[in-house]
C-alpha cells in the first residue's frame, strides 16, 4: 500500500472536473435546440459525440487500433467534431433541424481541410458501402405483392 504524502490540490483538481463539464453542458444545450432526421425519417435530438465515435471509427479503420490510444487522434477527432458542430450551428444560429446526410458531408469536408485525406477517402467509402447495403435491403417497388 502506498502512502500519499500530499493530496491534490483544488486547483490540480478543478480542470480536470470542469473541462468535461463545459463539454457535456455544450452537448445538452445542442441537444435540447437542434434535431437531426435519419434516414429512416425518425426525429432524433442531435448528440455531438456521435460525430467524435463516427470520426474515431474512421481513424481506427485506417490506422488500426494503436489510433484508438493516440493523442493526437482524440486531439484531432475533438477538434474536427468541433468545427462540424459550428458550421452546422452557424447556419441555424437559434436552433433547428439537420438532415443526418448533411452533417456526414461536413464529416468528410472537415477531413478533407484538416489534410486527413486517407481518413476522409475511408469514410466516404464506408458511407457508399452502407448506403449499397440499405439499397440492397430495401424492397424495390415494382415487387410489391398484388392486391
Amino acid at each position: 500500500m502506498q502512502n500519499i504524502e500530499s493530496p491534490l490540490t483544488e486547483a490540480e483538481v478543478a480542470p480536470v472536473e470542469t473541462a468535461p463539464q463545459a463539454s457535456e453542458d455544450n452537448n445538452s444545450a445542442l441537444s435540447s435546440n437542434y434535431n437531426v432526421v435519419r434516414r429512416n425519417g425518425k426525429l432524433t435530438t442531435f448528440d455531438k459525440n456521435k460525430i467524435a465515435i463516427a470520426m474515431t471509427k474512421a481513424f481506427l479503420a485506417v490506422e488500426g487500433g494503436q489510433a484508438a490510444a493516440s493523442t493526437r487522434v482524440h486531439e484531432t477527432v475533438e477538434q474536427l467534431t468541433d468545427l462540424v458542430v459550428a458550421t452546422l450551428t452557424r447556419r441555424q444560429p437559434d436552433g433547428g433541424t439537420f438532415h443526418i446526410e448533411d452533417i456526414q458531408d461536413q464529416v468528410e469536408l472537415a477531413l478533407m481541410r484538416n489534410g486527413e485525406q486517407k481518413i476522409a477517402r475511408s469514410y466516404v467509402l464506408y458511407r457508399e458501402e452502407r448506403a449499397a447495403a440499405r439499397a440492397q435491403h430495401k424492397p424495390h417497388p415494382d415487387n410489391r405483392p398484388e392486391d
